[in-house]
């Protein structure tokens, strides 16, 4: 295979593994979406239940308020009757004190009955309101959740689709190639094969070493960017962009070595190396390709 057109098929093998990558995420992360209105009906239903706990233990208080108005009631007019049959002053005055005692009763447990009542009356109509809101979030849950059902399911067709075009893509290119460009693409954004303009990646900015823009300008193997692991391909400079140096004035291979071994003893400068090539007139600082 021509290698123009292997840079072809990795470029377009860029794009369905970007989106690829990209639908899945979605399809990992969709039943986060649901989650906060989750969280809102679980929450709402709690309430509910301690809300609904309260609300009987006060409709026992007024069933039991009831009945003891009724007995209150009842021994008034007990007592209201007996005073047809009494026959001593004592026997008057002992009455008429259960009378007014009973009396007393009564109406304390209807002050009492009547706040409770109310305060029923209120817990019930929140209720009520409770048990519309949950209705209402878990329907909304529910259609949320057969469209996220729906969403998923398209989200998985393309994704057939684009792991069929992966598969033709990745013919006769070397395995270890994809393995390298497929973790390329996840770490750097969507960006795993990038141009070389005027002897610099673009997809990091740096300068290359000579025998690097050599080995991409022939376009003869697969070359990665020794500082960001791009693949690169050469793109010729287009009318009104500026080469940043010559070809034979970049640095060798012994110079990235060079490099790479003071990184390692923990000497390396970056600032300082850039100062460096900042000495040629023909090379540009890094700030300028940003």
């Amino acid at each position: 295979m021509e290698m123009t057109e292997v840079f072809d098929r990795l470029k377009s093998l860029q794009d369905v593994l970007s989106e690829k990558y990209s639908l899945e995420k979605k399809i990992d992360e969709s039943p986060k979406k649901l989650s906060v209105q989750e969280e809102l009906l679980a929450k709402l239903k709690r309430e509910y239940i301690e809300k609904h706990a309260i609300y009987e233990n006060v409709k026992s208080t007024v069933a039991k308020l009831r009945t003891d108005l009724a007995e209150a009631e009842a021994a008034r007019e007990r007592g209201e009757k007996g005073m047809d049959s009494i026959t001593t002053h004592r026997e008057y005055e002992a009455l008429q004190k259960e009378i007014d005692d009973a009396t007393q009763l009564e109406q304390q447990i209807r002050k009492e009955l009547q706040k409770e009542e109310k305060n029923l009356t209120g817990l019930d109509e929140g209720l009520k309101q409770d048990e519309q809101l949950i209705d209402s979030q878990e329907a909304e849950l529910n259609s949320g959740r057969a469209s996220l059902e729906q969403e998923i399911e398209e989200h998985k067709n393309q994704l057939e689709n684009l792991k069929k075009q992966e598969a033709e893509l990745n013919k006769d290119i070397d395995p270890d190639i994809i393995f390298k460009f497929e973790r390329i693409i996840k770490s750097k954004q969507g960006k795993g094969i990038v141009a070389v303009k005027g002897n610099v990646c673009d997809g990091c900015h740096m300068i290359l070493p000579a025998q690097f823009a050599n080995e991409v300008h022939n376009g003869e193997k697969i070359v990665f960017c020794p500082y960001c692991s791009r693949i690169l391909f050469y793109q010729d400079v287009e009318e009104g962009e500026t080469e940043y140096f010559h070809l034979e004035d970049t640095g060798s291979l012994s110079d990235l070595d060079d490099d790479f071994a003071d990184e390692e003893d923990g000497e390396y400068d970056e600032d300082s190396e850039m100062s460096e090539r900042d000495d040629g007139d023909d090379i540009k600082n890094l700030d300028d390709f940003d």
